[in-house]
């Protein structure tokens, strides 16, 4: 089936009702950067006529990344690693999509890299879609950390403060993530595949609209070496954590389901 979103249609069809069931029913769907987490999550809103979160629209402000940057380590100037979002945000923001009334989603705005104006959407919803690279991480081991697995480790955290703390942030998104009903992992071949998706991703952004847009290669090329550590880790044991694995092929087509 090379079509992630009938896969996960058709696990939500099969899900039994749940009576104590809060809501709105949580979809995540997690995967690699450049997995198609953000265009499967557009197909399934449109399928089910409802809302998206994304972790994305959770970044901190630059101003509070800046101060970790100065406070923790420099490489908490670039955004996406666990500490870099604010996941008490996101929770409140899925209570108050159960309730009646007007909930203001967060949004995030990348090409200013702040916060965007919030997204007004009418509650009560019975389901929201919550895409992420990394929804229902757990933390390594101690044991894991002490090797760097990249040059950017290797080069710009050699004692391992960087690695560490993040490893100790993914405990205050634990709540958010025992929110979620059903998640699901899109998982890449291998992260050997992730800088490709990435890069050709630039490229469309460029095409679209202009040469000058977006990141260059080289500059994307040491992007998404903060995210190899946890997106490795998710790939040996997203199916100790998620409740669908859809494997995907290089062309990002699923090719079975676990």
């Amino acid at each position: 089936m090379a079509d992630p979103t009938v896969r996960i249609a058709e696990s939500i069809a099969a899900r039994p009702p749940h009576p104590g069931r809060k809501r709105p029913f949580v979809l995540g769907i997690a995967g690699a950067q450049g997995s198609g987490k953000s265009t499967v999550a557009r197909a399934l809103a449109e399928r089910f006529g409802c809302p998206i979160l994304s972790l994305d629209d959770l970044y901190l402000d630059g101003t509070s990344r800046s101060a970790l940057a100065a406070r923790v380590h420099p490489l908490l100037s670039t955004r996406g690693v666990p500490g870099t979002h604010d996941p008490a945000a996101g929770l409140a923001a899925i209570e108050s999509l159960g309730r009646p009334g007007v909930t203001h989603l967060p949004r995030f705005d990348k090409a200013r890299d702040e916060p965007g104006a919030p997204e007004a959407c009418q509650g009560p919803a019975d389901i929201l879609i919550l895409e992420g690279w990394c929804l229902g991480v757990q933390p390594q081991p101690e044991s894991e950390l002490a090797a760097p697995v990249n040059p950017l480790e290797a080069e710009q955290d050699r004692d391992g403060v960087w690695r560490r703390w993040v490893n100790a942030q993914i405990a205050p998104y634990q709540p958010l993530f025992a929110r979620i009903d059903m998640l699901v992992f899109l998982a890449a071949p291998g992260f050997d595949v992730v800088l490709r998706w990435r890069t050709e991703q630039e490229h469309a952004l460029r095409r679209a609209l202009s040469p000058d847009a977006g990141m260059s290669d080289v500059q994307v090329a040491e992007f998404v070496q903060h995210y190899q550590r946890l997106t490795e880790h998710m790939l040996r044991h997203a199916r100790d954590w998620a409740d669908l694995v859809i494997p995907l092929d290089e062309a990002r087509r699923a090719i079975s389901a676990a």
